[in-house]
């Protein structure tokens, strides 16, 4: 039970990586590829029907670390507090930004919404990627290196997205990003990522090298203007990044704390397993569901 709870809190973390992932770069980005209002009420349009929804991942982690690992929950958000609550504070002005944006009509206003929006995006964008490397590496350079790696990882994975969802000039500014996010994205993973199973093992390695493989294909292929897989490739590449993150934290989810120390009792966990059984499958097919309804690319105004 510890063995698959763990498997399903790793699990809840890389889909919300993946998919808030290019909600964030969706935000930095789009003051830049949207010269017009227009184009930036069409780039921030990509995200509107999902990013709420995206959000229920985080929820639902941290939901489940506290259930089924309680020393683990409570000792990352003590250990974490500042960075956290930044985290939440980053959140907040997002969501604020982004619907309160439609609902304003002076300029400077709607200005105030974008502001919100690009530092609710870039807050957690580097600080989910320095938490994790702190609790790796323990060090306050490797943080560093892990916030620069997962901003610009976000950045990479938002501008793709966009070239795949938009159309006109927005989607040849976001190609444009793209490859110039994949420029700084794969010297920062030669450094970054090898990092995160160093003394490890076998797995961690093959998924770290098979991270950097993928962002590499993915600048590849958006050159290509193969938008579709290279989405597919730099999602593959937050995902592999992300298993080899908790491939170390399986070891030690914190420092001195073993899994088996930090979990539930075996009555807890297997409650939790039936509750998951019912609820998850439902979960995953509404975000399949609204994914699939607004597949289609989104047009300028």
């Amino acid at each position: 039970m510890i063995t698959l709870w763990f498997v399903i809190i790793a699990f809840l973390w890389t889909g919300y990586f993946v998919l808030e992932g290019f909600d964030f770069g969706v935000g930095l980005l789009a003051p830049f590829v949207g010269r017009t209002e227009s184009e930036r009420k069409q780039a921030l349009q990509s995200i509107g029907p999902v990013w709420d929804g995206n959000e229920v991942w985080l929820i639902t982690a941290v939901g489940a670390m506290f259930a089924a690992f309680p020393a683990w929950y409570a000792g990352l958000l003590s250990s974490f507090y500042l960075p956290l609550t930044l985290v939440l504070v980053g959140l907040i002005m997002r969501g604020i930004g982004l619907e309160w944006r439609g609902k304003v009509t002076r300029p400077s206003e709607r200005a105030w919404c974008d502001l919100f929006v690009l530092l609710g995006s870039a807050l957690p964008a580097f600080l989910w990627g320095a938490i994790f490397a702190d609790v790796i590496l323990g060090s306050g350079v490797a943080a560093l290196v892990g916030g620069v790696f997962s901003l610009a990882v976000c950045v990479l994975h938002g501008a793709v997205f966009l070239a795949l969802k938009t159309e006109g000039r927005v989607r040849l500014r976001a190609r444009r990003a793209a490859l110039a996010a994949t420029a700084v994205v794969i010297p920062l993973a030669v450094v970054a990522l090898p990092a995160i199973p160093a003394g490890g093992s076998v797995p961690g390695w093959i998924a770290a090298g098979g991270a950097m493989a993928l962002l590499a294909a993915g600048g590849s292929l958006i050159w290509r203007r193969r938008e579709g897989w290279a989405f597919a490739a730099t999602a593959g590449a937050i995902a592999l990044a992300s298993t080899a993150v908790f491939v170390m934290l399986w070891r030690a989810p914190l420092p001195g704390l073993t899994p088996a120390e930090a979990a539930s009792g075996p009555y807890t966990l297997g409650v939790l397993s039936w509750i998951g059984l019912a609820i998850l499958p439902f979960v995953l097919g509404y975000q399949g569901w609204t994914y699939w309804v607004f597949r289609k690319r989104v047009m300028a105004a």
